[in-house]
């Protein structure tokens, strides 16, 4: 079965669009409201066991991805049955997924009191409150969540997103009104399981509305079943390697600099992420359509879409470093009231353009490559990447002048994307799929967009720059 990858992906950016909007407006006003009404007492609560169950994740291990790239090839050859037994398969998964989770929670519940430094709020049993968390985690896997690995087969995380965006207004508007009315942190957390709940059915509707012959039932032939545990493995390896990398900067920040030097990082971070949620909108939508295209056309016509689909997304990418590196040093100034401590002179704003634009650079060949199923030929990559960066990490804040150690953070960051990932991602896709030529081609593109991007950020820079001289005089 061919999709339609136009359509769809236009469906999954609209539906993005709204959901990053969401994204970024309801939890601020959370945020926000918690710490007015409840204190910041709870919101770190909410900070605690949301670190403690989000390292309990990781026992899913990538059995979702694996199991969707599996799929892509049936969905061409429109193999029914085969889509059941995978789905039978998932679930059998996710239920033991769900069990583990529910489990290791368990044992970390005498541990507990340890974790949390201080007092607690006088109105709140801390293993009460982290076993409602802990059951609100771990009811998705016991539910339905399998369900959503038929839509993201054929291409319709569409209807996932507007699923998830629904229930998240709703979810945020209840907990408003709770918070308001009750300040009652407990109707707080099991509204939340209510709606986990609500939205795993209304998922479950939804797959079975649009693919009602899909059903979990037959099984999966062994090879199949060694060949998506082979998955989950390498795809596991890239997990733990990308959170080495995304977490060390702010361990060693913190344990070399300060929670001041944190607090200022964390501020520029932010916006590098906030922008990049923009452009998420663009390549998130095409994983779908990479995998099932991979099935039903040639690798010409898949390298020719590659290409435009990296130059949409280069595209919006060139407009958003070039409107940061202008407005990034006099938001932050504005943002943190020209807070000395908080404020990085203008090497930092310039580093974090740099490393927005490296990351983003990879993110359409990365997902052709997640598309492709293409994991166990670079597993070590994020390994070896994250302990480079954790390396060059230490180092720059051992030598560097005090004032630039942060900025040796960053690029150390950099560094590990521009010298280790981005080349074994890039050889291992134009090695395994493509092929030399079409690496040659990919590569012109990119240098392109990259002296492009150097003088439209230049001009941008010495623009703001002076502009901020007239205003000072």
């Amino acid at each position: 079965m061919k999709l339609d990858f136009k359509k769809n992906v236009k469906r999954n950016m609209v539906a993005n669009a709204v959901s990053s909007g969401i994204r970024l407006l309801f939890p601020f006003l959370n945020r926000t409201l918690f710490l007015w009404l409840l204190g910041p007492a709870y919101l770190g609560l909410n900070g605690l066991f949301s670190s403690i169950l989000g390292v309990l994740i990781l026992a899913e291990l990538g059995f979702g991805t694996a199991v969707v790239c599996s799929m892509y090839k049936p969905v061409a050859d429109d193999d029914r049955e085969l889509l059941c037994a995978y789905l039978k398969f998932y679930r059998t998964v996710y239920r033991c997924v769900g069990a583990a989770i529910f489990a290791i929670g368990l044992a970390l519940l005498p541990f507990l009191d340890s974790l949390v430094h201080g007092t607690v709020p006088p109105d709140i049993d801390l293993h009460v409150l982290y076993m409602i968390h802990l059951v609100n985690t771990a009811a998705s896997y016991f539910l339905f969540a399998y369900r959503g690995v038929v839509l993201g087969a054929h291409h319709r995380n569409d209807v996932i997103t507007n699923i998830r965006t629904a229930v998240s207004v709703a979810q945020y508007v209840a907990v408003f009104l709770i918070l308001l009315i009750t300040r009652n942190y407990y109707h707080y957390i099991i509204a939340t399981v209510f709606f986990t709940v609500l939205q795993n059915v209304l998922l479950v509707k939804a797959s079975r509305k649009y693919f009602p012959d899909i059903e979990p039932r037959g099984e999966l032939p062994p090879e199949l079943r060694r060949h998506v545990v082979s998955d989950v493995k390498s795809i596991f390896m890239h997990k733990v390697g990308g959170m080495i990398t995304h977490s060390s900067d702010n361990l060693v920040i913190s344990a070399f600099l300060g929670l001041v030097a944190v607090a200022a990082y964390g501020n520029y971070y932010y916006v590098v992420t906030t922008v990049a949620g923009l452009v998420a909108i663009v390549y998130s939508s095409m994983t779908g359509g990479f995998g099932n295209k991979i099935y039903t056309e040639s690798k010409a016509d898949n390298f020719r879409l590659l290409m435009k689909m990296n130059r949409l997304s280069m595209a919006v990418v060139l407009v958003c470093a070039t409107l940061m590196i202008a407005l990034y040093q006099p938001f932050i100034r504005i943002w943190t009231k020209n807070d000395p401590a908080l404020v990085r002179h203008s090497l930092t704003p310039v580093l974090m353009v740099l490393y927005f634009y490296v990351m983003q650079s990879r993110q359409v060949l990365i997902t052709f490559k997640s598309a492709a199923a293409i994991w166990s030929q670079d597993r070590w990559k994020p390994i070896v990447a994250g302990a480079v960066n954790l390396t060059t990490n230490i180092l720059f804040v051992a030598f560097l002048p005090d004032a630039y150690k942060l900025d040796g953070v960053v690029l150390s960051t950099i560094i590990a994307f521009m010298f280790i990932q981005i080349p074994w991602e890039s050889y291992i896709v134009f090695t395994v799929f493509f092929g030399r030529a079409e690496a040659l081609r990919y590569w012109r593109d990119q240098a392109a967009f990259a002296a492009v991007a150097v003088v439209l950020c230049t001009v941008a820079w010495f623009a703001s720059q002076f502009i901020q001289s007239l205003i000072v005089v």
